[in-house]
């Protein structure tokens, strides 16, 4: 597992100027009354759940018993995000330290949003034990702007109990997915997801493992420019079978091609869905949402088999890191919040609690033999990243580029070839921007 990447191989070995630089205060434990009547504003990114507060409680009362400072506490919804951080750059109204996704690091780098916090990331010997090749999306120009908190990628979430009740065995092919999510809608109802449709603001982590797994790609970088991918025969392939789960096939309904994966795990609490891709934090939040009708043990996850039935299709290579927001009025405090949340106390917990994987070599050895982590981690074996350019949030997010274009083909407004077409123009030039 330890040769397993969240990100290419990073590193660097320049520091930020004496100004960006923390003090020396800052580079050892800070002492209870030196940040006494601050107060740090920290934004979580989800939605706050028992077991996500509790970790926070837990954190931010460490935190207070050693420095002597108060924490904010803000929960961003992940849809939500952007937005919340632009406007925080535009106002300076922004967090002191916020969580952020890690291919999004980069887009933020870019606006000067982030901190340079090289200094502090050589200098904890904690973060000393992160395999180097775990910093890449937080490493640019040879500067370090975030901290890694943990690993992850995307499984197939489902009704463990509705499986065993209609005798399905998790799927091995596109096939097998389809006629489960076929069998489940003619025994729980029309108006039940079998498998649920993401088009939402994550929706590529939904799209991809079937574009990948047809051997397609979103944009490569060649010849010093992005040249977008959607128009190839192999995106065409797994982009086609994603629209068809609807347009053809109809095993999740097409009134509901907007939702995101927040909104499908509400449907899934309230009984609306049999299956859909997502991570291992939405068990907690379900049960929770459902007020116990759906518990834990009806829960499971499979990875989203590959084209061949062969194993697991490539899904998304991400993480979540921990950033110090630049325009934050005490960085030394913000340094040693880092510091303790990233660090091999919290940080592991921060992992397991939140359904993704460890980045400490020792905690990331115990998830070899997890059942319950077992899907995710033979995804995390052949998973892939979307194009590493400041601009794929706009493409992704923003623009929706890729969700447009499957609205219109599924609403039957254009047919795949003139949507793909027109979604690579529009791709490329998103992605070019200066």
């Amino acid at each position: 597992m330890l040769a397993l990447s969240v990100a290419a191989c990073g590193g660097g070995s320049s520091g930020g100027t004496e100004a960006e630089k923390p003090s020396e205060s800052a580079s050892s434990s800070a002492s209870g009354p030196q940040y006494a009547g601050k107060t740090l504003k920290v934004w979580r990114l989800g939605a706050p759940n028992e077991v996500f507060e509790k970790y926070m409680n837990d954190l931010n009362g460490k935190f207070e018993q050693q420095t002597g400072a108060k924490v904010e506490l803000t929960w961003v919804p992940w849809p939500d995000s952007q937005k919340k951080w632009t406007a925080a750059l535009a106002s300076g109204e922004g967090p002191d330290v916020t969580e952020f996704g890690n291919d999004q690091v980069s887009a933020w780098v870019a606006q000067e949003a982030l901190a340079d916090i090289t200094e502090v990331a050589k200098g904890t010997p904690d973060f000393q034990q992160i395999p180097q090749n775990l910093w890449g999306y937080e490493t640019i120009d040879g500067k370090i702007y975030a901290v890694p908190w943990g690993g992850g990628t995307r499984a197939v979430l489902y009704r463990k109990d509705w499986f065993s009740e209609l005798k399905i065995e998790e799927p091995k092919t596109w096939e097998d997915l389809i006629a489960a999510a076929k069998k489940i809608q003619k025994e729980k109802g029309s108006d039940v997801d079998g498998l649920a449709f993401n088009g939402g603001s994550d929706a590529n982590m939904s799209l991809s493992p079937f574009v990948w797994s047809a051997g397609g790609d979103f944009a490569a970088f060649e010849g010093g420019k992005w040249v977008g991918k959607l128009t190839e025969p192999a995106f065409k392939e797994g982009f086609q079978f994603y629209t068809d789960l609807v347009a053809k096939e109809g095993v999740s309904g097409k009134s509901r091609l907007n939702l995101n994966s927040i909104e499908i795990a509400q449907r899934f609490a309230a009984g609306k869905v049999g299956m859909f891709v997502t991570g291992g934090w939405d068990i907690a939040s379900i049960e929770e949402q459902s007020k116990g009708k759906i518990k834990a043990d009806q829960m499971a996850f499979f990875s989203i088999p590959n084209k061949e039935g062969t194993g697991p299709a490539p899904a998304f290579q991400g993480g979540n890191d921990i950033a110090v927001w630049k325009d934050t009025e005490n960085p030394e405090l913000a340094a040693e919040y880092v510091k303790l949340a990233a660090g091999q106390e919290f940080g592991g917990r921060y992992a397991k609690e939140n359904g993704l994987l460890p980045l400490y070599p020792d905690a990331l050895a115990e998830y070899a033999n997890d059942p319950a982590q077992k899907a995710f981690a033979e995804t995390f074996k052949v998973a892939k990243g979307f194009p590493a350019d400041p601009q794929w949030a706009e493409a992704n997010d923003t623009k929706a580029v890729l969700q447009n274009a499957a609205r219109a083909v599924i609403k039957g407004e254009k047919d795949v070839d003139a949507a793909l077409a027109a979604a690579n123009k529009e791709l490329e030039e998103i992605l070019n921007q200066q």
